[in-house]
Order: structure tokens, then C-alpha cells, then sequence
């Protein structure tokens, strides 16, 4: 079985569709310092969707009110790419992979002429948009399998430290949402456990998750491959990362990931595009009180605009279509605006 699924392999297509899109742009990033005795969530405007987030933690956390959630059963779930940091013009692990081919081959020497490493080494964008399917499921298997996961680690990590967004020229990890960011610490100091579900790779997400937003690695669902044990040349146990699909965890994917690595329901779920849909639906479906909240991207100034919701650019990355932005309105979901919600984007 392959860990090469659609999901993953559609991402890697859109990182090849767009990559022209990853000259350098400037634009400053906007923003106010979040200041404590602003209260809680000081990032955001006085609006609807700051209101529900305060009513319902405060609803939730009050002893003897029947709204009241015990707190280990206070659980928020968070998709990343898109709902906590920047996912526009790709997502930052399809970038990895490919700017990940030329120590492969330095390692391998043998790849430099074999495709489609030798295309991806060219530069030639045009030519790596127009690589097929078999040769990223290639790029894919070099890149993020048959190394142990120590070893993945270390190299992720070590991309992390230097690699910087094209356009804001900073390192990705800064490019979390400083709204989003003290909606966790906000949840987490009213005795919510805050995890990442995502359709990114969970080794991945787990290398930075702890650092960038304070969410310990066990407490990240993603997508995951299989692992093989075995012992390296001095008989140190290690797990070696396989091509092998253990779990898909987009869209339907989302709340069978939940089940499987929490084994609660969450009682309040965050998202930002058709993928994510599930998650809220069936955060809903519980009893007592629920929080289900999307991220809709309007600034086109400060961030980036696109949709397709509210005649919004349409888009292959993260896409929030008029059926999901109905479903919301019908199912009494909140839809963050960037740009009416947020008062800054990043932290300065």
C-alpha cells in the first residue's frame, strides 16, 4: 500500500502548478502586538465571532451550570495549513520535498541523471510543472520514506531553521496566525487539551508543532505512513519510515483520526476549507454545548484572498467553497473574516 495517496500527490501537483508564483514579493507583515491587559483574544475585533469564542469558554468552564464540560472531556481541534499558519502559495512540506532533492542526490549520486531528479535539479519550472504522477510519487518515496525517523526528524528540523516564504522572507514557523495563537493559549488556560488534526504529514507537523504553538507532538494528528523496526549498525533500536498508508487523515479521514489517536470527541474544532468539513460535523454531532469555526481568507493585503465563498479567487490550495460557506451558515458555524475578525495577522 502506498503512503503516495491523492491527497498528498494533489498537493505536490499544486506546489508544480504554482511555482512560478514563488518569486520574492514585499510586502510588510501588519500587525499589533497582542498586549495582555487588552483581555482575552486581543488580537481580534469585537465582533461575532470573538464573542463566540469568549461565551462559549465561559459557558463551558463554569462549575454547576448545565453547559458545563468537565475538563477531561475539554477537547479543541485544529487544523493546521490555512487555520494556524500560511498555506498560499503551497503547502511548506510540499516545498520541502522538492527542495529536498538535491541532498538526496548528493547522497545518492547515482539520481543526478536519472528523472525526475535531474529535471527538478535543472530549476526549469516549467519542466518540473509538467513532471507526471509516477515521477512525484518518486520525489515523494526519496524525500520522506526509507530513512529512520530520527533521521527525518533531524532533517526536517533542519530545513525549518533556514527555509523563509518567499514572500514575507521569514522563517515559516513565524507565519502562524497571532489570532489563532492565543485562541490556543486562550482554550488552554480554561483547562482545554489543544490538538492539530491535519491532512500534512504528522511526522512533519510534529517536528516544529511544540515550538511553533505550544501543542506537544503526541498531541498531532496527521497523516501517517508505517514504520518498520528493526537496529542500526551498533544495535540501537530504530523505526525506519515506509511507503505505506496508515492513515489519510483528510476530510472523512479527519474524525477516524480523531477516534483513533484521541478517542474523544472534541467539543469545539477549527478549520478553513472543504477538508476540514467533517471534523466539524462531527464535532457537532455531540451532546451539550459545541464550537465549530472556519477560517475564511478575505485580506488580500495583508495575507492572501481566495475561496471560492463570497465570489472570493478561486483556488486549488485549501479552497472554501460557497457550498461549505452554506453549510455554515445553515449548521450555525461560525466564519472567521481575516479581514473584519483579525486587528494584525502575525505576530510583529
Amino acid at each position: 500500500m502506498r503512503v503516495f495517496h491523492h491527497f498528498e500527490l494533489s498537493r505536490c501537483r499544486l506546489f508544480l502548478t504554482f511555482v512560478a508564483m514563488l518569486a520574492p514579493i514585499t510586502v510588510a507583515c501588519s500587525g499589533l502586538t497582542a498586549r495582555a491587559q487588552d483581555g482575552p483574544l486581543p488580537s481580534w475585533n469585537d465582533g461575532t465571532a470573538k464573542q463566540a469564542i469568549v461565551e462559549f469558554v465561559t459557558a463551558t468552564t463554569k462549575e454547576g451550570s448545565a453547559t458545563f464540560v468537565p475538563p477531561g472531556e475539554r477537547i479543541a481541534t485544529f487544523d493546521q495549513d490555512g487555520t494556524l499558519w500560511v498555506e498560499h502559495p503551497m503547502y511548506s512540506q510540499v516545498i520541502y520535498c522538492l527542495e529536498r532533492v538535491p541532498a538526496v542526490v548528493a547522497a545518492k549520486p547515482e539520481l543526478k541523471e536519472v528523472e525526475p531528479f535531474k529535471t527538478v535539479l535543472s530549476g526549469d519550472r516549467e519542466a518540473i510543472a509538467r513532471l507526471p504522477m509516477a515521477d512525484l510519487e518518486k520525489i515523494l518515496a526519496a524525500t520522506l520514506t526509507g530513512m529512520t525517523v530520527d533521521q527525518f526528524n533531524a532533517e526536517a528540523a533542519k530545513w525549518l531553521a533556514t527555509a523563509k516564504d518567499p514572500r514575507w522572507r521569514r522563517p515559516y514557523t513565524e507565519l502562524t496566525y497571532q489570532p489563532m495563537q492565543e485562541v490556543l493559549g486562550y482554550l488552554r488556560a480554561n483547562g482545554y487539551k489543544t490538538y492539530i488534526v491535519t491532512g500534512g504529514g504528522q511526522d512533519f507537523v510534529r517536528v516544529y508543532s511544540e515550538a511553533a504553538y505550544g501543542i506537544p507532538p503526541e498531541q498531532v494528528v496527521g497523516t501517517a505512513g508505517g514504520t518498520t523496526y528493526g537496529y542500526d549498525k551498533d544495535g540501537k533500536p530504530t523505526l525506519t519510515k515506509d511507503p505505506k498508508l496508515l492513515l489519510n487523515d483528510n476530510d472523512a479521514g479527519k474524525p477516524e483520526g480523531i477516534h483513533l489517536m484521541i478517542g474523544r470527541r472534541p467539543v469545539a474544532a477549527f478549520g478553513n476549507s472543504t477538508g476540514d468539513k467533517q471534523m466539524l460535523e462531527y464535532t457537532e454531532a455531540g451532546e451539550g454545548p459545541r464550537l465549530a469555526m472556519l477560517v475564511l481568507h478575505d485580506d488580500a493585503e495583508r495575507e492572501y484572498a481566495y475561496g471560492p465563498a463570497q465570489q472570493l479567487p478561486e483556488t486549488k490550495v485549501g479552497a472554501f467553497t460557497q457550498e461549505l460557506y452554506d453549510d455554515a451558515m445553515k449548521n450555525g458555524w461560525v466564519v472567521i473574516s481575516m479581514k473584519k475578525d483579525w486587528k494584525s495577522i502575525f505576530a510583529d
